[in-house]
C-alpha cells in the first residue's frame, strides 16, 4: 500500500437547453462588437479555465462549483494559480475558444456531459489539457481527463455487493437513451464478471407510464433475486412497489443517482435496497460548513468538482513551471489520490477509477453497510 495525496472528486448528471428566438428580430442588431482582448500574460501564475454555466437553467449548479474552486484557492493560499471563469449557458465551443485564446494551460470542466465533445474536441486542437466534469467516457483519451464517476462504477460496486451476499440471479429495469445504454452495458458485464446470471432486462422511455409497464413485464418474468434500477431515484420510487408487489423479498439495487435522494429512505418498498455512491464523510463536515460560512449557502453535492480540481492541479503545480505545458502525465499516479469523496485515481483510458461505498435504506434513513476502501491496494 503506498502513499496517497490529498485532493478529491465527486459527479453528477446535468442536461442543458436553449431558446432560439424564431423570426426575424424587429429590429436590426447592433453592430458587432469587437472582441476582448486577451488576458495579459502571466509569467509568476498558472492560468487554468474553469467552464461552468452561469446563466440560465444550471446557473447555481455551476456557481456553486465556481464558488467551491475559490474556496479551494483560499484554504491553500494558492497564489501560484490563476483561475478564471468562462460561461458555457450559451455555447460552451465559444467558452473553451475564449479560454485557450486567453493562454489558459488547463481546462477544468465542462460540467454538462453535452458540453464536453466540443470542449475536448477544441481543447484536443491546441493541445491543452482538459480534467471534464462530465461522467461520458466516451471523451476522455490523450489530453482529456474524466473525473466525473461512470455509471459503469457504481453499478459494478453494488453488484459486486450483491453478490457478495449470496445473491444469484438478477434483472434489470434501464432508461432508453445514452445513459441507459452505458448502464445497460455496465450490468451485463458486472454480473458476467461477479458470477451471476441476468435473467431479464426491460427498458423504457423516462415516462411514468412507461418505467410502470416495464416494471410489470418484468414482474411477470420472474426467476431472479434482485433488480437493479438505473435510473434516478424518482424512477426507482415509480418501479419499485410494483416490483416488489406479492414479493416483497426481491431486493432493489440502484446505483450513484439516489445519492442524496430523500425519496430513497422515505419510500416503503425501498426498504432493505442498495446502492453504490461516493463517500459523504467529508462533504458533509467541514467542507459544507466551511462553504456556507464564506459564501452564505449550502453547496450542491457536485460543488466538491471545482475544489476537488483545483486541488489536483495544486498537487501537479509543486513541480510546474509557469509558462510551461500542464504536465498532464503526473495524473497517471497508481497509487492514487485521496480526496473528499474518498481515493481515486486515473486508468490508462484518462478515466477516473474511484472508491466507492454501499448503502442500505431502511426504517426512514439510509445507512452506510460496505464502507468504501480508505485506499487502492493493487
Amino acid at each position: 500500500m503506498g502513499r496517497l495525496v490529498l485532493v478529491g472528486a465527486t459527479s453528477s448528471l446535468l442536461a442543458a437547453c436553449a431558446v432560439v428566438p424564431k423570426g426575424p428580430p424587429e429590429t436590426p442588431p447592433p453592430a458587432p462588437q469587437p472582441a476582448p482582448a486577451p488576458l495579459p500574460a502571466d509569467v509568476a501564475r498558472h492560468r487554468i479555465a474553469l467552464l461552468v454555466p452561469t446563466m440560465g437553467p444550471n446557473a447555481a449548479a455551476g456557481q456553486s462549483v465556481a464558488n467551491a474552486a475559490t474556496l479551494a484557492l483560499m484554504d491553500f493560499n494558492a497564489a501560484n494559480l490563476r483561475i478564471t471563469t468562462y460561461d458555457t449557458s450559451i455555447s460552451a465551443e465559444q467558452a473553451a475558444k475564449r479560454a485557450l485564446a486567453d493562454g489558459n494551460a488547463l481546462i477544468l470542466g465542462p460540467l454538462l456531459g453535452d458540453d464536453a465533445p466540443a470542449v475536448a474536441r477544441i481543447a484536443r486542437s491546441m493541445r491543452v489539457p482538459v480534467i471534464s466534469f462530465s461522467n461520458d467516457y466516451a471523451v476522455a483519451g490523450g489530453n482529456v481527463f474524466v473525473i466525473g464517476t461512470p455509471p459503469a462504477q457504481t453499478i459494478d460496486r453494488v453488484v459486486r455487493h450483491a453478490r457478495a451476499q449470496g445473491v444469484t440471479q438478477f434483472a434489470a429495469l434501464m432508461p432508453l437513451g445514452s445513459y441507459g445504454e452505458r448502464a445497460s452495458a455496465a450490468v451485463i458485464a458486472s454480473v458476467r464478471q461477479a458470477g451471476g446470471t441476468l435473467v431479464a432486462m426491460e427498458n423504457y422511455d423516462r415516462s411514468a407510464a412507461s418505467v410502470s409497464a416495464a416494471a410489470k413485464k418484468l414482474k411477470a418474468r420472474g426467476g431472479y433475486e434482485a433488480v437493479l434500477i438505473g435510473d434516478t431515484a424518482q424512477m426507482a420510487v415509480l418501479a419499485a412497489p410494483i416490483l416488489r408487489a406479492g414479493n416483497p423479498k426481491v431486493r432493489i439495487l440502484g446505483n450513484e443517482l439516489w445519492s442524496g435522494e430523500s425519496a430513497v429512505a422515505r419510500t416503503p418498498a425501498l426498504s432493505g435496497a442498495w446502492f453504490a455512491a461516493l463517500t459523504d464523510a467529508r462533504f458533509a463536515g467541514r467542507f459544507a460548513d466551511s462553504y456556507k460560512a464564506r459564501f452564505g449557502a449550502a453547496p450542491y453535492r457536485i460543488a466538491t468538482l471545482g475544489y476537488d480540481s483545483v486541488l489536483l492541479t495544486l498537487r501537479i503545480a509543486r513541480d510546474w513551471q509557469p509558462g510551461s505545458p500542464f504536465p498532464a502525465a503526473r495524473l497517471y499516479d497508481h497509487e492514487g489520490f485521496v480526496g473528499l469523496d474518498g481515493a481515486f485515481r486515473f486508468g490508462a483510458n484518462n478515466v477516473i477509477e474511484r472508491a466507492l461505498e454501499v448503502r442500505e435504506a431502511g426504517g426512514g434513513r439510509v445507512r452506510v453497510i460496505s464502507p468504501a476502501p480508505p485506499r487502492f491496494d493493487n
